[in-house]
């Protein structure tokens, strides 16, 4: 397997939340520069060192602190550098941005703006569940009987059901969308959770993120499914500090989902309670294997009750109840 050298520029205050925050997107392992460490080692190591390589001292202090992670060049590769992009944007907008320094995104022989199209090649349809066939726009094959079609385009979203979040969360949809059904989708990337809900019989749905662009995909994919405006709403913004964003979602769903990352999902949870009706379903993902507890333990200390957990390749899913 190919892999893509991913850096992303930090300042020395930013380097270890950056580095939980890439922890909690599935990331098992850094590279790490910071220059301020020569200078700590060489004051530790004095009377110690015969010889310095010479241009060594020039390469490990040039340059701003960064992190460095490897994405493979594949589909789950292609959701893994979306969600650094979504994390970087959100990283952005924190009122302590100025501890992230620029966070500039680099990818070793590839240019940010060519992500979307370069991993294109490795989108293929796929089944998910037992009713859905997710297929990206850009590929014309037939649907296999028995399955509804779920078109998607991602853009620069998270969201192409290639990843086991994804496809945990959809399968497990299929368990709580009724007919009728009013469903609120949060951090909804390409919009493929609340679009799959729609298309398994949900009345109406709406979508939240906090990327423009991502609420834009939404949008555009509700679209390309057929689904009506009128019933498929979408809204850009962060519901934990935009009270009047919160307000105008409102209440009373059926199905919350929300496929984030563990630290967001515990810091919603009691709007999380408000935005739904007694007895109705909350689907997380987006946890690591190695938070799933933490996250059922804030949980259920919310009122809300486990019915199901699904987990594959390091990714868990939850299902529970108000």
């Amino acid at each position: 397997m190919n892999w893509t050298e991913v850096t992303i520029e930090t300042a020395k205050a930013g380097l270890d939340v950056l580095c939980a925050l890439l922890t909690d997107i599935g990331f098992k392992g850094f590279s790490i520069h910071d220059p301020d460490d020569f200078d700590e080692l060489m004051a530790g190591k004095v009377g110690h060192w015969d010889y310095l390589e010479e241009g060594l001292e020039a390469e490990l202090t040039a340059g701003a602190p960064s992190v460095t992670v490897y994405v493979p060049e594949n589909a789950q590769g292609a959701e893994q550098m979306a969600a650094v992009k979504s994390l970087i944007s959100q990283l952005r907008q924190r009122e302590d941005a100025a501890d992230f320094g620029s966070l500039s995104l680099t990818g070793k022989g590839i240019r940010e703006e060519d992500w979307a199209n370069n991993w294109k090649q490795y989108f293929r349809p796929l089944p998910t569940g037992e009713r859905l066939w997710i297929t990206p726009t850009w590929v014309d094959e037939p649907i296999p009987e028995g399955r509804t079609a779920l078109r998607i385009d991602p853009g620069s979203s998270f969201g192409t059901g290639q990843h086991d979040t994804t496809k945990l969360c959809l399968g497990l949809l299929e368990q709580c969308v009724t007919q009728g059904s009013r469903v609120l989708d949060i951090g909804c990337g390409s919009g493929i959770l609340s679009i799959g809900a729609m298309l398994l019989g949900a009345r109406e749905a709406y979508a939240v993120d906090i990327e423009q662009n991502a609420a834009a995909a939404a949008a555009e994919n509700a679209e390309r499914n057929g689904i009506a405006s009128q019933d498929y709403h979408t809204f850009c913004g962060d519901i934990l500090a935009d009270e009047a964003l919160t307000k105008q979602l409102g209440k009373g769903y059926d199905v919350l989902c929300a496929n984030i990352v563990a630290d967001i999902l515990i810091a919603m949870r009691e709007l999380f309670r408000d935005f739904m009706k007694d007895g109705a379903a909350l689907l997380l993902s987006g946890i690591i294997d190695e938070r799933l507890d933490e996250v059922l333990d804030a949980m259920n200390k919310t009122g809300f009750k486990t019915v199901q957990v699904e987990q594959s390749a390091g990714w868990a899913a939850v299902l529970m109840r108000k």
